[in-house]
């Protein structure tokens, strides 16, 4: 008997070593990664942006708050230095996660000039298609006026079976727009 609670202890002390150690690797390596994906991520957004706003040859961050922790929005530039719009990430509930989105707007706030998803996990083969070219190209150039579904009097039309993936678009841009408008003036 007492043979056999030593291998039991030798055991659990094992296992708590391995633990120990894993957590050790799994702690040290946890935080360089995150810088190199917080990289990555900021990169995406430049280069949607810059997608979304061909004209425009700098975008810089405007953050909320004195921590300078969240971008709030970019100023888009042009090559001369002058202010041509606002570009932005924004994230919307939709039927079954958030969809992560990116737009930009003219200065005047009267027309977006596009919209790109960066990431979603509706329903494949129906909300999924918010991704699609013959959804996302309604945004191109499209008057704020029209910025709402085409059953609520827009110029959006939603996706056949994916309504609320397809509202949920329309008002993250709708939000984060009046959001920008209101920080400007």
């Amino acid at each position: 008997m007492k043979g056999f609670n030593k291998e039991i202890i030798v055991i659990i002390a094992k296992l708590v070593l391995i633990s120990a150690v894993a957590s050790a690797v799994l702690g040290a390596t946890y935080v360089p990664t995150q810088e190199q994906l917080r990289i990555a991520e900021q990169r995406q957004t430049q280069e949607t942006l810059s997608q979304l706003m061909p004209e425009a040859e700098e975008f810089e961050p405007v953050y909320s708050g004195e921590n300078e922790e969240e971008v709030l929005y970019y100023q888009a530039y042009d090559s001369g230095g002058n202010l041509i719009g606002y570009g932005f990430v924004t994230e919307q509930a939709g039927y079954d996660d958030d969809i992560k989105m990116a737009a930009a707007v003219d200065t005047n706030f009267e027309k977006i000039y596009g919209m790109e998803v960066l990431r979603q996990a509706e329903t494949p083969g129906k909300g999924s298609k918010i991704t699609n070219a013959e959804f996302k190209n309604q945004f191109s150039n499209l008057p704020l006026d029209g910025l709402a579904l085409s059953q609520n009097s827009g110029n959006v039309d939603a996706i056949s079976g994916a309504t609320v993936s397809s509202s949920a678009v329309v008002t993250g841009l709708n939000n984060k727009i009046e959001q920008i408008e209101q920080e400007i003036n």
